[in-house]
């Protein structure tokens, strides 16, 4: 199974949700490809520094070595599920690939929330304490989403 996760830079939201979920699935023995774009992404760009001090402090994850992907770049028609940070993220992939109808969903769609309630707040520019918040909130969606799969 390959899973994308689309944010808009692919620096905060989308890279910590890939790189949580890829250790997640490597610690299960789970056969499951991850990867991450942004939509206005610049290639290679790297994290944010917020993001990866989270990460590595409370979640014990790694994220220095990751680079961003424009979605133009990334390899979005082969994946099976693609997961997106927002309501506003999930309509502009479908408007520009919309044979990947029923593959695109939000993350917090997709692990099961509520219809009033689908989207991640971007922490860019934002305190510590905010990546923190979503982070968490975040890592919630991945374990019920490790659930699913």
């Amino acid at each position: 199974m390959k899973i994308m996760f689309i944010c808009t830079g692919n620096i905060c939201r989308s890279a910590m949700a890939h790189a949580m979920l890829e250790q997640k699935v490597k610690s299960q023995n789970k056969k499951i490809e991850v990867y991450s774009c942004g939509i206005f992404a610049y290639n290679g760009n790297r994290p944010t520094e917020e993001a990866i001090s989270v990460l590595n402090t409370i979640y014990n994850v790694d994220l220095t070595s990751h680079k961003a992907t424009n979605i133009e770049n990334s390899p979005i028609k082969e994946m099976d599920v693609i997961l997106c940070a927002t309501t506003s993220h999930k309509n502009n992939v479908l408007n520009r690939y919309p044979e990947l109808e029923g593959k695109v969903f939000t993350i917090k769609e997709y692990a099961g929330y509520p219809i009033n309630n689908l989207d991640i707040n971007d922490p860019w520019g934002c305190s510590y304490e905010i990546y923190k918040k979503c982070a968490q909130e975040i890592d919630e969606c991945i374990n019920k989403i490790i659930e699913k799969i």
